[in-house]
């Protein structure tokens, strides 16, 4: 073979290990049928799942946790911290809470969960499709035993307010919307119920944790920027108008928490006073009689003018003393002892209480009588001033109660969005295309890899193996076959040899070819006896054999096929010539003679077929029968060329016998099928049996893309000779 004759092989260079990207995707290319069909059956499936999965929808909600007056500069100085937490996160960890979501449970009565029967996989997507799925049931209250928890129930819908409650133990209760009915340990009350008879629903009761833990998951709490207070909120479900009702829920309750924090100093204060205010005023009634008792004991002795300025005086001081006390609950808020405000205001009673004491010794020196009087007067009087303070008091928190405002204010409650966040369609059947698409070419990639099939004659000359050459895919043979399948037989197999049917063929031009490159390759051949055979089966050896046997003839030689496949063989029945059962194996027992068992073929002339007969026993000891000598002798002397069809040779020994006694040996590989090491073996095989392989045929041969695109690139010649000719 001359440089310039010479095929390159695409992909093919001198480093084994360099990846030819153009030969890649040609192997793309070529396979671009099977790609689409994969990534179309991705999408297909993708279409089917967004338009039946149950649509999920999304409320949102944004609040905002305002500062506290004098927290500026505490904030501002945190915020500068490399490892500060933003202020909010406080007040996430308070929305996600128990005590938050627990009370939208119990508001919402969430823990109930009731699903409506749907035909499996499609049925409840093909109801929102169609706008069957409005069907609402309100369950208000649903006690049940401890162990029923988590276990369902079936509700039935009976009629238009009526339904039935079962479990698998069979009927439990049955009721009418906005009736609580009660029995076997159960107590349930249907607040609403608009569906269809006779449609059954799935009832059941989760624990608060469980519920609590689902809520969790779905909500989403998100700070809308460092220390700028708003939070962002937002809630998933299926149901659109439930996910803002919960969402309303979490942020109403949020707020009436902030606010509850705010108003719990006052409201225990309050509490202490009513506790307090009975038992003050029942001191100063009981002071008052004592002081009415005594006057009226000592017949109504009056104080003098000097006992009447010292009472005076000491009730003042204890109003203040009162006074400072209430003043000491507020500052020991706000400052600790050491603070100067703390420490004023001690002092200041130190000096309240010192005073008192020398006004106690003046009192000490009036008269017995008067000392009583001016103790019980002060016991009253203090304590009326002791009860009006703790009245103003009382009403000073009451209106403080009522106008404290928290510092969480709502600015967008929750809304849900038109459409539905999940499933994302546009997004889904983008990714079930990319991944199809990626999914088939890997997996064709991965066949190529996997499968080192011959793909050019060059893979062979590269091994120093001569191709004779390839013989491309025949379309029509290929439509033939399968009309002669289908047909069941009713067609003449001779319609279906190409030599025949359709002399223009390609793959019959490529055939031609070999003939001319036979013609030389014969010239130095001890005889004109012509093997061919296979390395493995299914190679379309047969085809080859007929056809060439068929031009040979048309080219005014007499040609004699032997079919020596004494296992397999079918050449009787591709050129409808001779008998099947009278053939080569009698021949070789001595039960036929030649001259019987040669049978010409009606639409060939000078083309006579020996078939292989009857199937023996033992098809390689009949061919190491010296009858078989003496048959290829007589062959040769009265035709032209002999072409024997043998079987694989990867699969029994019977080609090697034959090679032995033939001058030419041709060697009929598959394109993509058959591997190049097959083809090594199969030729190391026939020359351990002393035959010499003059080439190889490649058939079936198609042309690449991958050998378009490739290194090099590669054409059939026979491609361009058939161009040419038109």
């Amino acid at each position: 073979m001359t440089e310039k004759n010479k095929l390159s092989l695409p992909g093919i260079s001198d480093n084994r290990d360099e990846i030819d990207l153009g030969r890649v995707w040609g192997s793309l290319v070529d396979a671009k049928w099977l790609i689409l069909t994969i990534t179309l059956f991705f999408i297909i499936i993708s279409i089917i799942y967004v338009l039946f999965t149950t649509p999920v929808y999304r409320a949102d909600a944004v609040v905002q946790v305002e500062k506290a007056p004098g927290s500026s500069l505490i904030s501002t100085i945190s915020s500068m911290m490399p490892d500060s937490e933003p202020a909010s996160s406080t007040e996430i960890a308070l929305i996600q809470s128990r005590m938050v979501l627990g009370q939208t449970i119990d508001d919402l009565h969430l823990e109930y969960d009731v699903a409506r029967h749907y035909f499996p996989i499609f049925g409840k997507g093909y109801a929102a499709l169609t706008g069957d799925d409005k069907d609402v049931v309100t369950i208000t209250t649903f006690s049940m035993p401890q162990s029923s928890i988590n276990q369902p129930f079936t509700l039935t819908v009976t009629g238009a307010d009526t339904y039935t409650l079962s479990n698998d133990q069979g009927e439990i209760l049955s009721g009418k919307v906005g009736e609580r009915v009660t029995g076997k340990g159960y107590s349930l009350l249907i607040s609403a119920l608009e569906s269809q008879e006779g449609r059954e629903f799935t009832v059941v009761k989760h624990p608060l944790l469980s519920v609590y833990n689902t809520i969790y998951g779905v909500l989403q709490v998100a700070d809308a920027g460092k220390d700028t207070g708003v939070i962002n909120l937002s809630y998933d479900d299926t149901n659109a108008q439930k996910a803002a009702d919960v969402l309303n829920s979490i942020v109403d309750n949020y707020q009436l928490q902030n606010v509850n924090r705010k108003t719990a100093e006052a409201q225990k204060s309050l509490q202490f006073l009513a506790d307090q205010l009975p038992k003050v005023r029942g001191k100063l009634d009981s002071d008052e009689d004592k002081l009415n008792a005594y006057r009226r004991a000592n017949d109504s002795v009056d104080m003098s003018l000097e006992a009447k300025s010292t009472l005076d005086t000491l009730v003042q001081l204890e109003g203040q003393l009162n006074e400072l006390t209430f003043k000491e609950t507020d500052i020991s808020k706000l400052y600790t002892k050491q603070h100067p405000a703390y420490k004023a205001l001690v002092e200041k009673r130190r000096v309240l209480e010192d005073e008192r004491k020398e006004l106690n010794k003046k009192v000490s020196a009036l008269p017995e009588t008067q000392q009583q009087i001016l103790r019980l007067t002060r016991e009253v009087e203090v304590g009326q001033q002791v009860y009006m303070q703790m009245l103003n008091r009382q009403q000073e928190l009451k209106i403080a109660e009522a106008s404290t405002v928290g510092n969480v204010r709502i600015i967008d409650p929750a809304m849900t969005r038109l459409s539905a966040v999940k499933p994302m369609k546009a997004v889904i059947v983008l990714l079930a295309a990319m991944f199809g698409g990626f999914l088939a070419c890997a997996w064709v990639l991965a066949r190529k890899a996997m499968h080192k099939g011959i793909e050019s004659p060059d893979q062979l000359e590269t091994m120093g193996i001569n191709v004779y050459a390839s013989i491309p895919l025949s379309k029509w043979q290929q439509d033939q076959n399968r009309t002669l399948a289908t047909s069941g037989g009713k067609l003449q197999r001779q319609e279906s040899l190409l030599a025949l049917g359709n002399p223009t063929d390609l793959a019959l031009e490529a055939i031609r070819s070999l003939r001319t490159s036979l013609h030389f390759a014969m010239m130095e051949s001890p005889n004109n006896i012509l093997m061919i055979s296979g390395v493995s089966p299914s190679i379309g050896k047969s085809f080859i054999s007929a056809n060439l046997a068929a031009i040979l003839a048309q080219a005014g030689q007499r040609v004699l096929l032997i079919d020596a496949d004494m296992r397999k063989g079918y050449m009787h029945t591709i050129l409808d010539a001779a008998e099947g059962d009278k053939g080569l194996s009698q021949i070789l027992s001595g039960r036929l003679a030649v001259e019987d068992a040669v049978k010409p073929v009606s639409k060939v002339e000078n083309l006579s077929v020996i078939s292989r007969g009857q199937i023996p026993p033992n098809p390689s000891e009949l061919l190491m029968n010296k009858r078989f000598d003496e048959l290829l002798d007589w062959a040769n002397k009265n035709f032209d060329i002999v072409l024997i069809d043998t079987p694989p040779i990867l699969a029994v020994t019977d080609a090697a016998i034959c090679g032995r006694s033939c001058g030419t040996s041709l060697l009929v590989a598959r394109f993509e099928e058959t591997t190049a090491k097959e083809v090594d073996v199969s030729i190391r095989r026939f020359e351990q049996n002393g035959v010499e392989i003059k080439g190889v045929i490649l058939n079936l041969a198609v042309q690449r893309a991958a050998s378009q695109y490739g290194n090099g690139g590669y054409g059939y010649y026979q491609y361009e000779y058939g161009d040419a000719k038109k």
